[in-house]
């Protein structure tokens, strides 16, 4: 009880402590990412997750803000046709930001366009490498392409920064047991 205590209490200062700009430099992501390898509960690894994508969502420009929510609309309606469009927007107003290169993999992904996924995928690893959604993404895009080795060393990688993504512990293992006849 005590240690989801601490951790609430930690959140809540890190959170008042926030500056007023956010993306993957924000200060607070190096203690969170500490804090969620640390963390055996579920529960607050959870948490901390969504308090990592709550700073990655977040430019720190309210116009780049504006569009990400449109294009994330437009990706939760289905509309892929408008999100990448919005999507591609962001990655030439906003360069540097990885979630906007992040999303746009996302909508690459979902219209099978697989090279194009893996490239801003790869660009979103640059900016900010311990993106552990970008890593479980380039996994599923690898499956998807029969390249299951590739898949595998991403989603080690994933697990690697986020131990507690239990639909990728299951591909792992899967993948594993295929290959060594053991699950981790």
């Amino acid at each position: 009880m005590r240690s989801i205590l601490n951790a609430v209490l930690a959140v809540a200062f890190l959170t008042l402590a926030a500056p007023a700009t956010a993306d993957q430099n924000d200060p607070r992501l190096d203690q969170l990412f500490s804090r969620l390898k640390e963390t055996d509960d579920l529960a607050v690894a959870k948490s901390i997750e969504r308090d990592i994508w709550g700073i990655w969502t977040r430019s720190g420009d309210e116009a780049i803000d504006r569009e990400m929510e449109k294009g994330l609309n437009a990706m939760d309606l289905g509309n892929a046709k408008a999100a990448l469009t919005v999507f591609d927007s962001v990655v030439k107003k906003a360069p540097e930001y990885a979630e906007g290169w992040n999303k746009r993999a996302t909508i690459y992904y979902y219209m099978n366009e697989y090279e194009a996924s893996i490239r801003d995928v790869e660009k979103t690893l640059a900016l900010e490498p311990r993106h552990f959604g970008a890593l479980a993404g380039l996994g599923s895009i690898y499956l998807e392409t029969g390249k299951e080795q590739d898949a595998l060393k991403a989603l080690e990688k994933a697990l690697a920064v986020h131990p507690h993504l239990v639909f990728v512990k299951m591909r792992v293992n899967k993948l594993k047991k295929k290959f060594l006849g053991t699950p981790i």
